[in-house]
C-alpha cells in the first residue's frame, strides 16, 4: 500500500481551522498500520508505504483519517473502504478516493450461522397454523469493540423479539439457541403476543431479522454489530434451511451528506493472491529456471527470457531472485547474466548504469540479504538524526531565520563523516552472498576493460553506494530503518547526506563537477582528500574479495525486531500474580528480551537456544485475540499478545526462523493454556504433560529470508502465462532462425528480445510453453473441482459473499461456452 496524501479535509470548528491528522489501515475493523501525524494541515502529505502478508480472510480493506485530540479521544473525519473483490480494479494505480462518513451502523464484519424451520401445526379444533423455529448456532469474526466483545443476538419476526444469552469476551460466540414464533393463528386465538394473520399467503411477505449486539457496561447503550434480514417466502420451497450469512450494515434510511464534504485520499494498492499447489506440480518449470545459470548462452535460458518478456524488469527480478536465493543458486545466476551484460557494454563509464535484469536482480538481492546489514550499519545514526533535528541546510537561499550557514555546514560535515566511517569500516559485516556477487562483477569488469584500472571499483561501487547505501539514507522508511517517512527538515538533511555519500563512493575523477548546485560543490571540498578515496577503495577491495573469513565468532548482535506487546506473567513465584502487562520486547539473533520501556534494563532475557517452539495460542485460553506462546525448557511458557493479526504473524515468523536450528526444538505443543489445574486443549491435569498437537514450522531457514520456493515458481508461471502471446511470437521468430535482436510491435516499444542463439532459445521457449500449459490445465481443473464441491451458504462462502457470486457467474459462463 502507498498512502499518498489527503486533500480538502473539512476545517476544524475552532479559530485555528487546521487539523493534526493521521491515517490508519484496517482489515475490516482491525487496525494493522498507522501513519505519522501531519500537523496543522487540511491537505496532509503522508508518502508512506506499508507491505504485509494478510494472515486471515477479510471483506474490506479500510483507511480511516483521524484528527488527533490532545484532551479526549481522537475523532474520525472519514474513511475509504474497498471491498476485497474490488481491489483488482485499482491494482497498482494511483487513485483518489472520496472520504465517506463513518457510521457505527455501517461498520460491519463477521458472519452468522442460522437454521430456519417452518412447520404446520394442526390444533385441536382442526385449524392449521404455522410455526417458525429460528436457531442461532454461532457467529465468527465479530469486531472487537474497545478491546473486547460480549455479543448477543436478537431475533425479530415483524413483532415481538427474542434474545440469546450474552457470551462474554469472545468474537466467535457459540449460542445454539432456538426461538419459536407462531406465524398464523387458529381463529379462536386472540392473544396480542401472536400475529393476526388470517391469510397463509401473508407469510410470504414476512421477514425474520437477526441483529447482533455487543453488551456494553457504558451508559450509552449496547453497540450494534450487524444484522440479517431474511424473507420467509424462500421457506415455501423447503421447510428447513440452514446456512452461513455475512452480517450486513443497518439500513437507517438516513440521507448521508454529499460525498465531497469530507475531502479525498490518494492511494495505490497492489494486491496479489497466490494459489499455490504442492511442490511436485512445479518440478518441470522450476528445474528449467534453476539451470538458467548453466545455459550457454545465458540469453537462451528460461530466467533471462522471463526478463525479456516482462513489461518491467522489476516484476521478473523479484520472484527470480527469491527462487534462486531459496535454492542457493543466486550467485552463479547473477554472475552469468552480469557477464553477458558486461560483454555488451561499450563504455566502462556506463557499466551497470541501466535498469537491466542484472541491476534489478542485484538490487533485489541486496534488499533481501542486506536488510540486517543496513540495520547494524546505519540505523543507530539515522535514529539520532531523526530525533535530534540539528539544522543542516547549506543552501543560502533556504536558510531559516536565526540559522548560521557555517554551523549548519559543520553539523552536516560531522554527520557525513560519521556515516562514511561506519560504512567503510563495515566490510567485515557485509553478507557473504553480496560479497560473492561483487567478486564476480569485479572479475567480469576487469577482464572486459583491461586498460581501465578503476573499473574494478566502479562496477562494485555503482551497486553498494549508488543503489544500496545512498537510497537507504535517502528513504530510510523503505528499508525498514524508520517506521515512518521522516519530517521535511530531517528528509532534507538525509537528502544532502545521501548526495555526498553517493559522490564519495562513486570515485569519479572530478567530484565537484558532479553537483549542479554550487553550494554542494563548495561543501564537497571538505572531502576532496586522498584519505577518503583510499578508504572507499579499501572497503570495496574487502567486500569484493573471494574466500572471506567467516566472522560469525565476532558478530555483534543484530536487532531483528522490537516493539510493545502485552505479556502474561510467567508465574515464577509460587503465589505471585499472573497478570497481563505491557512491555517493550526486543529480539536479536542472540536473545529475546523484554523491559518496562524502550532503553530500560531487561526484566527477562531468553537466549535463542532456549526457544523450543513458537506457536499461536487459542483464543479460548484468555479470551484474547492475536496471542502466541514462546515455549522454553522445563515447559515454561511465555504468553504474549500482539497488537494485531499482522504483527502477531510477523513475530511468530521471525521467532520461529531465528530458533529453527535449535537442537532441542519440540515436535508437539499445547495449543491452549494450562489453567485451573488442567490443559484446556486436551484436559490433561499434569502441567508437564507432553503436547497434544504437532508443532508447525518447516525446515531450518536463514533468519534473513523466509522464502517459499513453490510460491515464487507459481508467480513466475503467472507472469509467463500473462505474457504468453509474446512468448509465442518469440517462438515463431526462432522457428524462422532469425538472430540478434527482435523488436516487438510498435505499441510494445518497451521490449527488445536479446537473442544470441536462435536454436537454443527455441528449445527453451518450447519447454516454457509446455510447462506453463500443463500448470494452466491443473489450475483450470482445480477450479472446476472446487466449483463442483463448494456450496454457497457454507462457512467458507457465506451468503452475501460477492466475490463468490462473481466466481459462480464466471464459471457458469465458462461451462456454457464449453458446451
Amino acid at each position: 500500500l502507498s498512502l499518498g496524501e489527503a486533500k480538502n479535509l473539512p476545517t476544524y470548528p475552532g479559530p485555528n481551522k487546521m487539523r493534526d491528522c493521521y491515517c490508519t489501515v484496517n482489515l475490516d475493523q482491525e487496525e494493522v498500520f498507522r501513519t505519522k501525524i501531519v500537523e496543522k494541515s487540511l491537505c496532509p502529505f503522508y508518502g508512506e508505504d506499508f507491505y504485509c502478508e494478510i494472515p486471515r480472510t477479510f471483506r474490506h480493506l479500510s483507511f480511516y483519517i483521524f484528527d488527533r485530540d490532545v484532551f479526549r479521544r481522537d475523532s474520525i473525519i472519514g474513511k475509504v473502504a474497498i471491498q476485497k473483490e474490488d481491489l483488482q480494479k485499482y491494482h497498482n494505480r494511483d487513485t483518489w478516493f472520496q472520504l465517506q462518513h463513518v457510521d457505527a451502523d455501517s461498520e460491519v464484519q463477521g458472519k452468522v450461522h442460522l437454521e430456519l424451520r417452518l412447520s404446520e401445526v394442526i390444533t385441536d379444533t382442526g385449524v392449521v397454523c404455522h410455526k417458525l423455529a429460528t436457531r442461532v448456532l454461532e457467529c465468527q469474526g465479530l469486531p472487537i469493540v474497545n478491546g473486547q466483545c460480549d455479543p448477543y443476538a436478537t431475533v425479530i419476526l415483524a413483532g415481538p423479539s427474542r434474545q440469546t444469552k450474552v457470551k462474554k469476551k469472545t468474537n466467535n460466540p457459540h449460542f445454539d439457541e432456538v426461538f419459536y414464533f407462531e406465524v398464523t393463528r387458529p381463529s379462536s386465538y386472540n392473544k396480542k403476543s401472536h400475529f393476526d394473520i388470517e391469510d397463509v399467503d401473508e407469510v410470504d411477505k414476512m421477514e425474520i431479522r437477526v441483529d447482533l449486539w455487543n453488551a456494553s457496561n457504558l451508559k450509552f447503550g449496547d453497540e450494534f454489530l450487524g444484522e440479517l434480514r431474511l424473507p420467509l417466502k424462500f421457506l415455501r420451497q423447503s421447510s428447513s434451511y440452514e446456512a452461513w450469512y455475512f452480517l450486513q450494515p443497518r439500513d437507517n434510511g438516513n440521507k448521508s451528506l454529499k460525498p465531497d464534504d469530507l475531502g479525498s485520499l490518494r492511494l495505490n494498492v497492489v494486491y496479489t493472491e497466490d494459489h499455490v499447489f504442492s511442490s511436485d506440480y512445479y518440478s518441470p518449470l522450476r528445474d528449467l529456471l534453476l539451470k538458467s545459470a548453466d545455459v550457454e548462452p545465458v540469453s537462451a535460458s528460461a530466467a533471462h527470457i522471463l526478463g525479456e518478456v516482462c513489461r518491467e524488469k522489476q516484476e521478473a527480478a523479484i520472484p527470480l531472485v527469491r527462487l534462486f536465493l531459496h535454492y542457493g543458486r543466486i550467485v552463479p545466476f547473477i554472475s552469468a547474466i552480469a557477464n553477458a551484460e558486461v560483454k555488451r557494454t561499450q563504455d566502462p563509464n556506463t557499466i551497470f548504469r541501466g535498469n537491466s535484469l542484472t541491476s534489478k536482480c542485484i538490487d533485489e538481492t541486496m534488499k533481501l540479504a542486506g536488510m540486517h546489514y543496513l540495520q547494524v550499519t546505519l540505523k543507530p545514526i539515522i535514529d539520532e538524526i531523526c530525533q535530534v533535528h540539528k539544522p543542516c541546510e547549506i543552501d543560502p537561499v533556504k536558510l531559516k531565520d536565526g540559522e548560521n550557514l557555517e554551523n549548519n555546514r559543520e553539523n552536516l560535515r560531522q554527520y557525513v563523516d560519521r556515516i562514511f566511517t561506519v560504512i567503510t569500516k563495515s566490510g567485515v559485516s557485509c553478507p557473504t552472498v553480496m560479497c560473492d556477487i561483487f567478486f564476480s562483477l569485479r572479475e567480469s569488469a576487469a577482464k572486459r576493460f583491461q586498460g581501465d584500472l578503476d573499473v574494478r571499483y566502479t562496477a562494485v561501487s555503482s551497486f553498494i553506494f549508488l543503489r544500496f547505501f545512498a537510497p537507504a539514507i535517502l528513504s530510510p522508511n523503505l528499508f525498514q530503518l524508520t517506521p515512518h517517512h521522516p519530517d521535511p527538515q530531517t528528509s532534507r538533511t538525509l537528502t544532502l547526506i545521501s548526495k555526498t555519500i553517493q559522490t564519495l563512493g562513486s570515485l569519479s575523477k572530478s567530484k565537484s563537477a558532479n553537483f549542479k548546485e554550487s553550494y554542494m560543490a563548495t561543501f564537497y571540498d571538505y572531502f576532496n582528500e586522498q584519505k577518503y578515496a583510499d578508504a572507499v577503495k579499501n572497503f570495496l577491495d574487502l567486500i569484493s574479495s573471494s574466500g572471506r573469513r567467516d566472522h560469525k565468532s565476532i558478530e555483534q548482535p543484530i536487532l531483528l525486531k522490537e516493539g510493545f506487546m502485552i505479556k502474561r506473567a510467567q508465574g515464577r513465584k509460587r503465589f505471585g500474580m499472573k497478570n497481563f502487562k505491557k512491555r517493550w520486547f526486543r529480539l536479536t539473533n542472540h536473545e529475546f528480551t523484554y523491559q518496562k520501556s524502550k532503553g530500560d534494563h531487561p526484566l527477562c532475557s531468553i537466549p535463542i537456544e532456549n526457544i523450543l517452539a513458537v506457536e499461536r495460542l487459542e483464543e479460548e485460553s484468555f479470551k484474547m485475540k492475536n496471542m502466541f506462546q514462546v515455549i522454553q525448557p522445563e515447559r515454561r511458557v511465555l504468553y504474549i499478545q500482539a497488537n494485531n493479526c499482522v504483527e502477531a504473524k510477523d513475530w511468530i515468523d521471525i521467532l520461529t526462523k531465528v530458533s529453527q536450528c535449535n537442537k532441542k526444538r519440540l515436535t508437539v505443543y499445547h495449543p491452549s493454556a494450562y489453567l485451573n489445574g488442567h490443559w484446556l486443549c486436551c484436559k490433561a491435569t499434569a502441567d508437564n504433560t507432553p503436547g497434544c498437537t504437532p508443532c508447525t514450522g518447516g525446515l531450518p531457514a536463514n533468519i534473513q529470508l523466509d522464502i517459499d520456493g513453490d510460491r515464487e515458481t507459481e508467480r513466475i508461471y503467472s507472469l509467463f502465462n500473462l505474457y504468453m502471446p509474446k512468448l509465442e511470437k518469440m517462438q515463431g521468430e526462432q522457428a524462422c532462425g532469425s538472430k540478434s535482436v527482435y523488436d516487438g510491435p510498435e505499441e510494445e516499444e518497451y521490449s527488445t528480445f536479446i537473442i544470441d542463439d536462435p536454436k537454443e532459445t527455441y528449445k527453451t521457449l518450447k519447454l516454457i510453453i509446455e510447462g506453463v500449459g500443463t500448470l494452466e490445465q491443473e489450475h483450470a481443473q482445480y477450479k472446476r473441482d472446487k466449483f463442483k464441491k463448494t456450496k454457497y451458504g457454507s462457512q467458507e462462502h457465506p451468503i452475501g459473499d460477492k466475490s463468490f457470486q462473481t466466481y459462480i457467474r464466471q464459471q457458469s459462463e465458462i461451462s456454457a461456452h464449453s458446451i
